[in-house]
Protein backbone atom coordinates (compact mmCIF):
# COMPACT_ATOMS: atom_id res chain seq x y z
CA UNK A 1 0.00 0.00 0.00
CA UNK A 2 1.26 3.45 -0.93
CA UNK A 3 2.45 5.19 2.28
CA UNK A 4 -0.40 3.56 4.16
CA UNK A 5 -2.78 5.01 1.52
CA UNK A 6 -2.29 8.52 2.91
CA UNK A 7 -1.40 9.69 -0.58
CA UNK A 8 -2.61 8.50 -3.98
CA UNK A 9 -0.36 5.87 -5.55
CA UNK A 10 1.51 7.07 -8.63
CA UNK A 11 2.24 3.75 -10.35
CA UNK A 12 0.54 3.17 -13.68
CA UNK A 13 -1.91 0.30 -14.00
CA UNK A 14 -1.31 -2.43 -16.57
CA UNK A 15 -4.50 -1.30 -18.33
CA UNK A 16 -2.75 2.01 -18.98
CA UNK A 17 -0.07 0.22 -21.03
CA UNK A 18 -1.66 0.05 -24.47
CA UNK A 19 1.23 -2.01 -25.84
CA UNK A 20 -0.05 -5.18 -24.09
CA UNK A 21 -3.76 -5.74 -24.71
CA UNK A 22 -5.06 -8.72 -26.64
CA UNK A 23 -6.93 -11.70 -25.24
CA UNK A 24 -5.51 -11.23 -21.75
CA UNK A 25 -7.03 -7.76 -21.55
CA UNK A 26 -10.38 -9.01 -22.85
CA UNK A 27 -10.38 -11.72 -20.17
CA UNK A 28 -9.63 -9.04 -17.57
CA UNK A 29 -12.54 -6.92 -18.78
CA UNK A 30 -14.89 -9.89 -18.42
CA UNK A 31 -13.65 -10.55 -14.89
CA UNK A 32 -13.93 -6.87 -14.06
CA UNK A 33 -17.65 -7.16 -14.80
CA UNK A 34 -17.87 -9.75 -12.02
CA UNK A 35 -15.95 -7.50 -9.63
CA UNK A 36 -18.29 -4.64 -10.51
CA UNK A 37 -21.26 -6.79 -9.53
CA UNK A 38 -19.64 -7.90 -6.29
CA UNK A 39 -18.81 -4.33 -5.25
CA UNK A 40 -22.04 -2.80 -6.63
CA UNK A 41 -20.09 -0.48 -8.92
CA UNK A 42 -23.13 0.74 -10.85
CA UNK A 43 -24.93 2.31 -7.89
CA UNK A 44 -22.96 5.60 -7.58
CA UNK A 45 -23.29 6.25 -11.32
CA UNK A 46 -27.05 5.77 -11.16
CA UNK A 47 -27.19 7.97 -8.06
CA UNK A 48 -25.40 10.82 -9.84
CA UNK A 49 -27.37 10.54 -13.08
CA UNK A 50 -30.67 10.58 -11.17
CA UNK A 51 -29.52 13.71 -9.30
CA UNK A 52 -28.72 15.62 -12.51
CA UNK A 53 -31.90 14.37 -14.20
CA UNK A 54 -34.02 15.62 -11.31
CA UNK A 55 -32.24 18.99 -11.28
CA UNK A 56 -32.96 19.29 -15.02
CA UNK A 57 -36.71 18.89 -14.29
CA UNK A 58 -36.85 15.22 -15.26
CA UNK A 59 -36.64 15.39 -19.07
CA UNK A 60 -38.33 12.54 -20.92
CA UNK A 61 -35.30 11.97 -23.14
CA UNK A 62 -31.70 11.78 -21.99
CA UNK A 63 -28.35 11.05 -23.61
CA UNK A 64 -25.35 9.75 -21.69
CA UNK A 65 -21.75 9.47 -22.81
CA UNK A 66 -19.61 7.11 -20.72
CA UNK A 67 -15.88 7.80 -21.16
CA UNK A 68 -13.24 5.20 -20.42
CA UNK A 69 -16.19 2.85 -20.41
CA UNK A 70 -14.50 -0.54 -20.63
CA UNK A 71 -17.32 -3.05 -21.14
CA UNK A 72 -19.79 -0.38 -20.08
CA UNK A 73 -21.56 -2.93 -17.88
CA UNK A 74 -22.46 -0.41 -15.14
CA UNK A 75 -24.85 1.18 -17.64
CA UNK A 76 -27.15 -1.83 -17.49
CA UNK A 77 -28.66 -0.35 -14.32
CA UNK A 78 -29.23 2.98 -16.07
CA UNK A 79 -31.21 1.23 -18.80
CA UNK A 80 -33.39 -0.54 -16.22
CA UNK A 81 -33.98 2.75 -14.41
CA UNK A 82 -34.92 4.45 -17.68
CA UNK A 83 -37.43 1.69 -18.41
CA UNK A 84 -39.08 2.21 -15.02
CA UNK A 85 -39.19 5.99 -15.43
CA UNK A 86 -40.31 5.91 -19.06
CA UNK A 87 -37.24 7.85 -20.19
CA UNK A 88 -36.03 7.68 -23.78
CA UNK A 89 -32.39 6.96 -22.95
CA UNK A 90 -29.45 6.66 -25.31
CA UNK A 91 -25.96 5.72 -24.13
CA UNK A 92 -22.69 6.06 -26.01
CA UNK A 93 -19.69 4.14 -24.70
CA UNK A 94 -16.25 5.53 -25.54
CA UNK A 95 -12.94 3.81 -24.81
CA UNK A 96 -9.42 4.08 -26.16
CA UNK A 97 -8.87 0.35 -26.63
CA UNK A 98 -10.36 -1.88 -29.28
CA UNK A 99 -10.49 -4.74 -26.77
CA UNK A 100 -12.85 -2.74 -24.52
CA UNK A 101 -15.00 -1.74 -27.47
CA UNK A 102 -15.25 -5.35 -28.66
CA UNK A 103 -16.31 -6.49 -25.18
CA UNK A 104 -18.86 -3.66 -24.93
CA UNK A 105 -20.36 -4.48 -28.34
CA UNK A 106 -20.68 -8.12 -27.34
CA UNK A 107 -22.16 -7.28 -23.93
CA UNK A 108 -24.78 -4.93 -25.45
CA UNK A 109 -25.28 -6.74 -28.74
CA UNK A 110 -29.06 -6.91 -28.26
CA UNK A 111 -29.46 -3.38 -26.88
CA UNK A 112 -30.24 -0.78 -29.57
CA UNK A 113 -30.03 2.11 -27.11
CA UNK A 114 -26.29 1.60 -26.61
CA UNK A 115 -23.67 2.62 -29.16
CA UNK A 116 -19.94 1.91 -28.85
CA UNK A 117 -17.16 4.04 -30.26
CA UNK A 118 -13.40 3.74 -29.97
CA UNK A 119 -12.16 7.22 -29.15
CA UNK A 120 -10.52 9.70 -26.81
CA UNK A 121 -12.31 12.01 -24.37
CA UNK A 122 -10.02 14.86 -25.34
CA UNK A 123 -11.02 14.64 -29.01
CA UNK A 124 -14.80 14.68 -28.47
CA UNK A 125 -16.80 17.73 -29.58
CA UNK A 126 -18.42 20.08 -27.07
CA UNK A 127 -21.97 19.32 -26.02
CA UNK A 128 -21.90 15.74 -27.28
CA UNK A 129 -24.32 14.42 -24.63
CA UNK A 130 -26.57 15.59 -21.83
CA UNK A 131 -24.54 13.84 -19.13
CA UNK A 132 -20.96 12.61 -19.29
CA UNK A 133 -20.07 9.82 -16.88
CA UNK A 134 -16.78 8.26 -15.86
CA UNK A 135 -16.77 5.10 -13.73
CA UNK A 136 -13.40 4.04 -12.32
CA UNK A 137 -11.94 6.36 -14.93
CA UNK A 138 -10.57 9.38 -13.11
CA UNK A 139 -8.14 7.49 -10.87
CA UNK A 140 -6.08 6.68 -13.96
CA UNK A 141 -4.94 10.33 -14.04
CA UNK A 142 -2.45 12.01 -11.72
CA UNK A 143 -3.27 15.12 -9.72
CA UNK A 144 -1.91 17.54 -12.32
CA UNK A 145 -4.03 15.94 -15.06
CA UNK A 146 -7.30 15.89 -13.13
CA UNK A 147 -8.48 19.50 -13.77
CA UNK A 148 -7.99 19.17 -17.53
CA UNK A 149 -9.69 15.77 -17.58
CA UNK A 150 -12.75 16.90 -15.62
CA UNK A 151 -12.83 20.17 -17.57
CA UNK A 152 -12.96 18.17 -20.80
CA UNK A 153 -15.82 16.06 -19.43
CA UNK A 154 -17.70 19.25 -18.58
CA UNK A 155 -17.10 20.66 -22.05
CA UNK A 156 -18.49 17.52 -23.69
CA UNK A 157 -21.61 17.58 -21.49
CA UNK A 158 -24.71 19.77 -21.66
CA UNK A 159 -26.18 19.17 -18.19
CA UNK A 160 -23.19 18.02 -16.19
CA UNK A 161 -20.79 15.30 -15.16
CA UNK A 162 -21.05 12.22 -12.95
CA UNK A 163 -17.85 10.67 -11.60
CA UNK A 164 -17.94 7.30 -9.87
CA UNK A 165 -14.61 6.34 -8.35
CA UNK A 166 -13.01 4.41 -5.54
CA UNK A 167 -12.58 5.47 -1.92
CA UNK A 168 -8.91 5.07 -0.99
CA UNK A 169 -9.23 3.11 2.25
CA UNK A 170 -7.42 0.13 3.75
CA UNK A 171 -10.63 -1.90 4.11
CA UNK A 172 -11.41 -1.41 0.41
CA UNK A 173 -7.81 -2.28 -0.50
CA UNK A 174 -7.87 -5.47 1.58
CA UNK A 175 -11.29 -6.50 0.22
CA UNK A 176 -10.21 -6.02 -3.38
CA UNK A 177 -6.84 -7.73 -2.81
CA UNK A 178 -8.57 -10.77 -1.32
CA UNK A 179 -11.44 -10.92 -3.83
CA UNK A 180 -9.21 -10.65 -6.89
CA UNK A 181 -7.12 -13.57 -5.63
CA UNK A 182 -10.22 -15.64 -5.04
CA UNK A 183 -11.68 -15.19 -8.52
CA UNK A 184 -8.75 -14.64 -10.87
CA UNK A 185 -5.24 -15.50 -12.01
CA UNK A 186 -5.23 -12.73 -14.62
CA UNK A 187 -2.31 -10.37 -14.06
CA UNK A 188 -4.37 -7.30 -14.98
CA UNK A 189 -6.89 -8.12 -12.27
CA UNK A 190 -4.31 -9.12 -9.64
CA UNK A 191 -2.20 -6.01 -10.20
CA UNK A 192 -4.72 -3.35 -11.14
CA UNK A 193 -7.46 -4.27 -8.66
CA UNK A 194 -5.64 -3.33 -5.44
CA UNK A 195 -3.64 -0.62 -7.23
CA UNK A 196 -6.83 1.09 -8.36
CA UNK A 197 -7.84 1.44 -4.71
CA UNK A 198 -4.44 2.91 -3.87
CA UNK A 199 -4.93 5.38 -6.74
CA UNK A 200 -8.43 6.27 -5.51
CA UNK A 201 -9.69 9.31 -3.64
CA UNK A 202 -10.64 10.71 -0.27
CA UNK A 203 -12.91 13.63 0.58
CA UNK A 204 -9.99 16.05 0.68
CA UNK A 205 -9.01 15.12 -2.87
CA UNK A 206 -12.45 16.12 -4.15
CA UNK A 207 -12.36 19.42 -2.26
CA UNK A 208 -8.93 20.16 -3.70
CA UNK A 209 -10.10 19.29 -7.20
CA UNK A 210 -13.04 21.67 -6.81
CA UNK A 211 -10.64 24.43 -5.78
CA UNK A 212 -8.33 23.69 -8.71
CA UNK A 213 -11.30 23.90 -11.08
CA UNK A 214 -12.77 26.96 -9.39
CA UNK A 215 -16.06 25.08 -8.99
CA UNK A 216 -18.25 25.91 -6.00
CA UNK A 217 -20.83 23.54 -7.52
CA UNK A 218 -18.81 20.35 -7.11
CA UNK A 219 -20.75 17.82 -5.03
CA UNK A 220 -19.41 14.55 -3.69
CA UNK A 221 -20.96 11.87 -1.52
CA UNK A 222 -19.63 8.61 -0.12
CA UNK A 223 -21.59 5.64 -1.39
CA UNK A 224 -21.44 1.91 -0.69
CA UNK A 225 -19.25 0.00 -1.27
CA UNK A 226 -16.30 2.33 -0.66
CA UNK A 227 -16.98 4.65 -3.56
CA UNK A 228 -17.63 8.31 -4.20
CA UNK A 229 -20.29 9.77 -6.43
CA UNK A 230 -19.19 13.20 -7.66
CA UNK A 231 -21.80 15.33 -9.43
CA UNK A 232 -21.05 18.60 -11.22
CA UNK A 233 -24.14 20.49 -12.35
CA UNK A 234 -23.42 22.90 -15.22
CA UNK A 235 -26.54 24.92 -14.41
CA UNK A 236 -25.06 25.73 -11.00
CA UNK A 237 -21.76 26.67 -12.58
CA UNK A 238 -23.48 29.01 -15.04
CA UNK A 239 -25.53 30.53 -12.22
CA UNK A 240 -22.35 31.16 -10.23
CA UNK A 241 -20.72 32.75 -13.29
CA UNK A 242 -23.64 35.12 -13.64
CA UNK A 243 -23.32 36.14 -10.00
CA UNK A 244 -19.61 36.69 -10.47
CA UNK A 245 -18.63 33.94 -8.05
CA UNK A 246 -16.28 32.09 -10.39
Amino acid sequence: MSKGLRMRAEAAELMDDFSIGGSELREALRQLRLLNRIFVASAPTLYGVKRLWEKANKPRSLSILDVGAGSGDVNRQLLRWADIQGIELTIRLVDLTEEACEEARLFFQNESRVQVKQGDLFALPEGSADIVTGTQFLHHFDEEELPHTVGSMLSVSRLGVVINDIHRHWIAWAAVWLTTRMISTNRYILNDGPLSVAKGFRAGDWRKLGQMLGLPAIYYKWRPLFRYAVVIDKAQINSSDERGLV
